[in-house]
C-alpha cells in the first residue's frame, strides 16, 4: 500500500504470556466483574465511580495516583464500588496522540508492540495495588492484548453507531457502557445498548464468533453538540426508551465530562463537579431516576487541569500528573467529590 509502513504484531497469547497475572489477580478481576454486573442488576446498591486520568501516562504518574485512587477504594467500599479508569487509546476529533497502547512516548515514533507491554505491565500494576480497571474499545483488533485484565469497558462517543463496536460489545464477557453519540441524540445511544444485548456474527482473532449478547450493556450519557444530557428529563427519556425496547438490566451512568461540561460551546473541566450533584439531587427527588442510575465516569488526575502535547518539547512536559488530553479534576477535587457521593447515599 502506497505511503504505508507495516510491522508485524505480537501474537496475543504471547504478549499474556510475557505480562501474565497471577492465579490472585485472576480471582481479583473476577470478583470484581461480579461485583460491577451485580451493581447493574441491582442486586448491589452501591453506586459505580469509573474515575482516572483523561489517558494513562505517564506510566509513574499513573502508578502514584492509583495508590492514592486504592486508598479511597478502600475506605468508601461500603457505599460506592471505585473503578480506575486507565485508558489507552484515545480518539481523535481530527489527529493527535493516539494513547500509550499505539505510542507508549508521544515524542517517539508509534510501536504497537512496545504499547502492549507497557500497557499490560502498567494495568498489571494497578490490579495488584487493589483497583478494577476501566478502559475505551477503540481499535477492535487490540481488545484481546488487554481484555483479560479489564472489568467494564466503554463503546466511545465516535464508536457507538459502527457495527462492529456494537458487535464486539455484545461478545463481552464483562460490563460495557455504551455513550450517546457526539450529536447528543439519546435514542441512537440506546439504539447501541439493544444491539449490544443482542446476539451478532462477528469475526474476532481470525475466527467467525457468534455472540449472544451482553445483558449488562447500558447507557453512558456524554452530552452532546448542544450540551448536557444529564437532567432529570433525560434520565426519563432514556427510561422511557428502554421500557420500549425492554433492555434487560436498566441502567444509566453518568459521563460528568465531556460535553456534560459544555457551556457556549466551550467546555470547562471544573463542571464536573456539578453535573454529579445535580443527579444527586434528581436521584434524592425522583426514585425512579435513582433506581436507574448506577454510577458516574469521571476525569481526573493528580494535577487539575491539561496541557498541550503538541505544544511542547519533551524535557519541558510535566510528568506528575498533568494531563496531556482532556483537562482533568485534581485529586483533592477526586476526594471530596467522592465525599459528596458517598454522603448522598446516606440520605
Amino acid at each position: 500500500m502506497k505511503n504505508t509502513k507495516m510491522r508485524k504484531l505480537i501474537e496475543v497469547d504471547e504478549a499474556r504470556a510475557k505480562v501474565f497475572l497471577d492465579v490472585s489477580a485472576k480471582r481479583r478481576v473476577a470478583q470484581d466483574r461480579k461485583e460491577i454486573k451485580d451493581i447493574i442488576n441491582g442486586k448491589d446498591d452501591r453506586l459505580l465511580v469509573i474515575v482516572g486520568p483523561c489517558s494513562a501516562w505517564p506510566v509513574e504518574a499513573v502508578r502514584v495516583y492509583a495508590e492514592q485512587l486504592a486508598e479511597l477504594a478502600r475506605l468508601y467500599k461500603i457505599d460506592v464500588k471505585i473503578v480506575m479508569r486507565v485508558y489507552t487509546q484515545k480518539p481523535r476529533t481530527i489527529a493527535g496522540w493516539a494513547g500509550v497502547a499505539l505510542q507508549p512516548d508521544p515524542f517517539d515514533m508509534p510501536n504497537v508492540n512496545a504499547g502492549t507491554i507497557y500497557v499490560r505491565k502498567m494495568m498489571r500494576e494497578i490490579i495488584e495495588i487493589g483497583l478494577p480497571i476501566a478502559d475505551e474499545v477503540l481499535f477492535t483488533n487490540l481488545f484481546d492484548y488487554r481484555s483479560d485484565m479489564l472489568s467494564w469497558a466503554a463503546i466511545g462517543a465516535r464508536s457507538s453507531e459502527d457495527q462492529e463496536h456494537r458487535a464486539f460489545a455484545s461478545g463481552m464477557c464483562f460490563t460495557v457502557g455504551v455513550k450517546n453519540p457526539t450529536s447528543g441524540d439519546i435514542r441512537i445511544g440506546v439504539n447501541g445498548v439493544v444491539s449490544a444485548q443482542s446476539n451478532h456474527v462477528y469475526v474476532r482473532r481470525n475466527k467467525q464468533v457468534i455472540s449472544t449478547g451482553n445483558d449488562f450493556a447500558h447507557i453512558v450519557l456524554r452530552g452532546g453538540v448542544n450540551g448536557s444530557n444529564y437532567s432529570l428529563r433525560h434520565i426519563k427519556q432514556v427510561a422511557e426508551l428502554y421500557k420500549e425496547y425492554d433492555v434487560k438490566n436498566p441502567s444509566i451512568i453518568i459521563d460528568a465530562s465531556h460535553d456534560n461540561t459544555r457551556i457556549d460551546d466551550e467546555k470547562d473541566y471544573t463542571r464536573q463537579t456539578r453535573a454529579v450533584e445535580s443527579v444527586l439531587k434528581s436521584c434524592e427527588k425522583n426514585k425512579d431516576a435513582k433506581k436507574l442510575v448506577k454510577g458516574f465516569l469521571i476525569e481526573s488526575f493528580i494535577k487539575g487541569g491539561s496541557q498541550n502535547l503538541e505544544d511542547m518539547s519533551k524535557g519541558k512536559v510535566d510528568l506528575g500528573g498533568l494531563s496531556v488530553t482532556d483537562a482533568c479534576i485534581g485529586i483533592n477535587e477526586t476526594r471530596t467529590l467522592i465525599e459528596k457521593i458517598v454522603q448522598s447515599r446516606k440520605k
